[in-house]
């Protein structure tokens, strides 16, 4: 069965946020550096302490990111994108706003009741992704 999985490229700090989301959002987390399985013949020399890749899958999302690699790595924006997490009730949105809130995101849009229904509220965390909170107006 196909299926998406979003991967963050981030600006050199994939060791601190991979096992910040897997504390944030539960989960398992598999990570690997580029010291961990060297890898031969690319066509450039990447920091072993980089993250090569790393997947964190359960809890409330898949996710999946590394280190970029390069002179002009960029900080991430969540202006350009975001990702949306729908927990399975209006207290589980509210416990995992404060997990993030505790430690550094700030809340860009307040966590209410939309005029569609659903409960929904965005926080940009410490890393500066963009969550999108959403419980559907049919759950509790």
């Amino acid at each position: 069965m196909p299926r998406s999985t979003p991967y963050i490229s981030f600006p050199g700090n994939a060791a601190e946020a991979m096992p910040y989301y897997a504390e944030v959002f539960g989960g398992t987390l598999e990570l690997n550096t580029y010291g961990d399985n060297p890898m031969e013949g690319m066509p450039f020399t990447p920091p072993p302490e980089s993250v090569a890749h790393a997947q964190l899958d359960g809890g409330l999302l898949t996710l999946a990111g590394g280190d970029d690699i390069g002179e002009d790595m960029q900080p991430l924006d969540g202006s350009a994108y975001s990702l949306m997490v729908m927990p399975g009730s209006v207290a589980d949105a509210e416990a995992l706003i404060e997990r993030l809130t505790s430690t550094g995101a700030s809340i860009e849009m307040p966590f209410a009741q939309a005029p569609w229904g659903d409960h929904y509220g965005q926080v940009k965390d410490r890393f500066g992704v963009l969550w999108q909170i959403d419980v559907p107006g049919t759950q509790g």
